[in-house]
């Protein structure tokens, strides 16, 4: 029993620096957190009677840090780091009703998290009423309050 018990200690001494060495190839392949928005520029141009008429304000948003011209630039950020592919146009097919809420329209282009954006928003059927709404944060302009 005695000769079980020291064989057992031995082996898990034995075991004790492989794991200590996956545990260093882990955490040496790892690679550091990153603010999830490092990489996001974005000029963002709001037509607020559509983009035939005058009157268009320009912003802009920069995140990691969160600065800009953009109303709430930290809030925007946030928001950005949560959304996955936030500027994503409505998939084909997708059924909307023709529900507009006004002639507003926006443009964004620039990157988010390094990826490109060049992305038209608009209110004129209830899918791009929730896009814009869910991304009024970045996006000002958005119709009612």
């Amino acid at each position: 029993m005695r000769k079980a018990r020291a064989r057992y200690a031995l082996t898990r001494l034995a075991l004790l620096p492989s794991v200590f060495v996956l545990c260093l190839v882990g955490a040496c392949g790892a690679r550091p957190a990153q603010t999830p928005h490092t990489g996001t520029r974005l000029v963002i141009t709001v037509y607020p009677q559509g983009t035939s008429h005058p009157g268009a304000s320009q912003y802009r948003l920069a995140c990691g840090p969160a600065r800009g011209t953009v109303p709430q630039a930290t809030r925007a950020c946030r928001l950005l780091g949560k959304l996955r592919n936030p500027f994503a146009a409505v998939p084909a097919g997708t059924i909307c009703s023709s529900l507009a809420l006004g002639p507003q329209e926006a443009r964004v282009t620039g990157t988010v998290s390094g990826h490109r954006v060049n992305a038209k928003l608009t209110v004129r059927d209830s899918c791009e009423i929730e896009r814009w709404r869910r991304l009024r944060a970045v996006v000002p302009g958005f119709p009612g309050r």
